[in-house]
């Protein structure tokens, strides 16, 4: 009879010790995955580091959209950098670089200042593997053969990646958040 309650004590502190380490294990994986999920922010707005899991709700990307911060470098290369340098600076006079999606009818006005108007381009949201980043994501063709990665859409704010402002795509600008306007 004591060999039993023995052999039960120590089976009870041996499982006891795994459970111990292995909640240790779950709360620092947490600590690691919150301390991703939001890096650097612009003007106060947080650039989102994860892309959406799953397909995107079109509805989502509809309204005008401020380009509030462009990273020069893909969505990859900005998951590694510790210290992500967002600058943009806007060269509208009296207005802002925007960019307007009416999802209802897929269309949409590329980049331009909230003064100027550009002609409307027909898009379609797809969900699949990208043919530019060869990635299942959540992207935007357009004028066949155009894509745009969606990063992520929330309420607030928009990451997207491709050659949103040609005029910045040559010095290597490929990432860009902007802020919802209306």
């Amino acid at each position: 009879m004591m060999k039993k309650i023995v052999f039960l004590a120590s089976a009870v502190l041996i499982l006891n010790s795994c459970v111990v380490s292995t909640a240790a294990k779950v709360v620092k994986g947490a600590v690691n995955v919150s301390y991703k999920a939001v890096k650097g922010t612009v003007n106060g707005i947080s650039w989102a580091v994860r892309k959406a899991n799953g397909k995107i709700d079109e509805d989502r990307l509809d309204g005008t959209w401020k380009v509030v911060g462009v990273y020069r470098g893909s969505f990859e290369d900005f998951t590694k950098d510790q210290n992500p340098e967002s600058s943009f600076t806007s060269e509208c006079t009296d207005s802002f670089d925007q960019i307007i999606f009416k999802a209802k009818k897929s269309k949409f006005q590329p980049v331009h200042c909230s003064s100027e108007k550009e002609d409307w381009v027909k898009y379609s949201l797809e969900f699949g593997k990208n043919p530019i980043t060869k990635e299942k994501e959540n992207y935007i063709e357009y004028n066949s053969n155009n894509y745009i990665s969606v990063i992520d859409v929330n309420n607030k704010t928009m990451v997207l990646e491709g050659n949103l402002m040609p005029k910045l795509a040559f010095s290597g600008a490929k990432l860009y958040l902007l802020e919802k306007v209306k």
